[in-house]
């Protein structure tokens, strides 16, 4: 294969994989973050794209480097019954239950809430969803082609649209910035560290990830290292658009607080910003990239998400997967926005902890040859705290283990109180298997088991 068709892969699979990733939250969420952040803006930004670029770019490294098929496999390091529950839960998560609802009420929100009269009837929500993930679940059927589609049509419009959207902006900045709100006043980096959790882009990296590789197998290129340097430079590519977006839109939306006040989400917040611009122009633009955007997400979430429930269930087929998947998501879609944002949120503080441990042992299991007790003490320490900030997001409290957890535990206060359990449950692992080594020995290639009990 020459330089230029290697290169020309690249710059598919690099928009394919931006196309995937840039959907409903990908606007929102950075716009929040600016109007919140105000004068700390880059310092949130900063924590924003560690969470939001930094580790979905591992994520779909993961697999190259993993040499696993699929999630599944590489949770199953951890346990077998930890591999099932884990991916299913991640996959639900990321399919029907929150991040695929979200791209309909996104595209609802901007694209069509700001053209009509009565915005509280649940009527026309419930008419776009109809047609959103109708269309969503006929491209969901028709998937061979989705690559090409993305990385030839849909990115290259999608980008050029919000360029024109975000250079205005920046070229004729809204406001001056005002002083930060909130966790943003003194924890602006961790806060926006934790932002970058409702993406979900780094739980759909472990899904995107394998579409690339398998899309780099369809080109023809099966040699291993070879493989890893397209995944690397595209995820690369992808990871630079993204960071280069978040950066601008909050930006916007740290300006936009003087003119438009502190509004209920992002999705009101660009809207506007549109709007203050363009006028009735600026919203139909808008509109346009953010059904682009969530459409291109929705799709690919689909597909990955019903080829997963049709392995693990074969009696039921991938299309009647598909079908039951784009349903649900237009009826949860029905929710609204901001409902959608507040139930997700303790969810994806549970598991968000545990993905990142899993990403960081996937990227050591060269040192620590896949040893399942180190994989499954660094998940368990994990999960107990985790499990914990779930439950605190969710107005859950449990006052003498979350003293002992803010007392004892560094940055639990902001968030990342799981990073020290996580480091001691790998090095007990270690330890337990440093202890199961000694158990036996080899003399002359024979392998011989010490007689640890005396009588």
């Amino acid at each position: 294969m020459s330089k230029n068709q290697t290169s020309s892969i690249v710059v598919i699979l690099g928009f394919t994989l931006f196309a995937l990733f840039f959907g409903a939250g990908n606007l929102i969420f950075p716009v929040m973050l600016g109007q919140m952040s105000g004068t700390n803006v880059w310092i949130a930004v900063a924590g924003f794209i560690v969470t939001g670029v930094g580790l979905p770019l591992l994520g779909v490294l993961a697999f190259s480097f993993a040499g696993s098929g699929d999630l599944r496999t590489i949770s199953n390091r951890v346990h077998p019954v930890f591999g099932l529950v884990f991916t299913t839960t991640l996959y639900l998560a990321i399919g029907p239950l929150f991040a695929i609802p979200r791209t309909g009420t996104v595209s609802y929100e901007v694209g069509i809430k700001p053209f009509i009269t009565n915005v509280d009837s649940p009527v026309p929500l419930a008419i776009f969803t109809v047609l959103f993930f109708g269309i969503t679940c006929y491209l969901s059927l028709n998937s061979s082609k989705i690559v090409d589609l993305m990385g030839k049509v849909l990115t290259p419009l999608l980008l050029t649209s919000i360029s024109i959207l975000i250079i205005t902006a920046l070229l004729n900045p809204v406001n001056r910035l005002y002083a930060p709100v909130d966790s943003f006043e003194k924890s602006a980096f961790f806060k926006g560290f934790q932002e970058g959790y409702l993406t979900m882009d780094a739980l759909a990296s472990f899904v995107f990830g394998i579409f690339i590789i398998q899309a780099i197998r369809e080109k023809g290129i099966t040699e291993k290292k070879q493989a890893m340097v397209i995944s690397l430079k595209a995820a690369l590519l992808a990871a630079a658009l993204l960071a280069i977006i978040y950066a601008s839109l909050a930006y916007i939306g740290a300006g936009s607080v003087a003119t438009l006040g502190y509004l209920e989400n992002g999705g009101l917040v660009i809207s506007r910003v549109a709007e203050l611009y363009f006028g009735s122009f600026g919203q139909l633009l808008l509109g346009g990239i953010v059904v682009a955007a969530c459409l291109t997400t929705s799709v690919g979430l689909i597909t990955s998400c019903a080829s997963y429930f049709h392995q693990l269930i074969p009696a039921v087929s991938y299309r009647k997967f598909a079908i039951l998947f784009s349903l649900l998501s237009g009826i949860f879609a029905n929710v609204g926005l901001t409902e959608l944002i507040s139930i997700s949120v303790p969810v994806l503080t549970t598991i968000y902890p545990v993905a990142i441990v899993l990403m960081v042992l996937v990227f050591l299991n060269r040192f620590i040859d896949g040893k399942s007790n180190i994989y499954l003490t660094s998940i368990v320490f994990t999960l107990f705290v985790s499990i914990f900030d779930g439950l605190t997001a969710a107005e859950i409290h449990f006052p003498v283990i979350n003293h002992l957890f803010s007392e004892w535990l560094p940055l639990y206060d902001v968030g990342l109180g799981w990073t020290l359990p996580a480091i001691i449950g790998g090095l007990i692992g270690s330890l337990i298997e440093w202890i199961k080594s000694k158990k036996h020995f080899q003399y002359k290639g024979i392998t011989i088991q010490k007689n640890t009990s005396y009588k």
